[in-house]
């Protein structure tokens, strides 16, 4: 399991993304839907009203988001919020994401996310070293979950050479409705277009976004166990989920540590290096 073949090893070069059905069964599913929601009901949500905003990402700079690099933490909706700054609706239906280091800290997570199956798969991508250097569970809310702007990987995680692959596992069935990813096929052999670099000041992007046709854009609508492998350089996005059903994912992003170097404008800036998944 995850030992790529021929066929898919060439669709992912091809097409810049890959889908691999049943990646997940239903018993690493339920336990990581399970602790997740342990993990939720245990939070306070007067702790912090930490706000991850999926348009704006410049806004996402306070230490609370930059420390989540190396914590688990918990980032809410743009739309939880009313007027008087109270949640509108439970916090298990106002938060965007848990992050960034649930592969790390949470058994149930850290047990799925250095598999043999993953490191099955990153040696067939010809990963020498590779480390998961984010993970995030994704709620995707019915009615409020928030829309991701077109973006690629590379921009957030960027080593030279780039390295960076997303894996985004479907803990649920994702569709149109509720809000799957979306991606321009091939799109990834144009090569990066923006960075979102850190300094002193928080973080921002070193240019504008390019604007993009929708007609180019493919909907990846996947069952629940389903992983999609996302090259860094491509683009992708989601829209919000206006339907009554939640779209759960946890996805991580990878990069190799051999004859690459993390570059030190990352928003990512770890005070212990990752543990690699394995080493070739």
């Amino acid at each position: 399991m995850g030992i790529l073949s021929p066929e898919q090893l060439q669709f992912f070069n091809s097409q810049g993304y890959l889908v691999i059905e049943s990646f997940a069964c239903s018993d690493e599913i339920e336990s990581m839907m399970k602790r997740m929601e342990q993990l939720v009901d245990d939070f306070d949500p007067s702790s912090t009203a930490s706000i991850f905003s999926t348009k704006n990402q410049q806004q996402s700079t306070d230490n609370y988001f930059f420390d989540s690099a190396e914590r688990i933490s918990f980032f809410f909706e743009e739309k939880a919020f009313g007027n008087d700054g109270k949640l509108k609706q439970p916090k298990q239906l106002s938060l965007n994401k848990v992050g960034h280091a649930l592969h790390e800290i949470e058994p149930a997570f850290k047990k799925f996310s250095s598999s043999e199956k993953v490191s099955s798969l990153m040696r067939s991508l010809g990963y020498k070293r590779p480390a998961v250097m984010q993970s995030m569970y994704i709620f995707k809310q019915p009615g409020i979950g928030g829309e991701v702007v077109p973006h690629q990987d590379n921009s957030f995680l960027y080593t030279e050479p780039q390295t960076c692959t997303g894996l985004w596992l479907a803990l649920e069935d994702a569709n149109i409705l509720n809000g799957c990813l979306w991606t321009i096929p091939g799109s990834h052999k144009n090569g990066l277009v923006r960075r979102f670099l850190r300094d002193e000041d928080g973080v921002k992007f070193d240019r504008p976004s390019p604007s993009y046709d929708q007609k180019d854009f493919v909907p990846i609508e996947v069952k629940a166990g389903s992983l999609v492998v996302i090259h860094g350089d491509l683009i992708h996005q989601s829209f919000e989920n206006q339907s009554p059903k939640s779209r759960h994912a946890y996805s991580l992003h990878v990069v190799d540590m051999v004859g690459c170097k993390w570059a030190p404008e990352n928003w990512i800036r770890r005070k212990v290096e990752p543990e690699p998944l394995f080493v070739s």
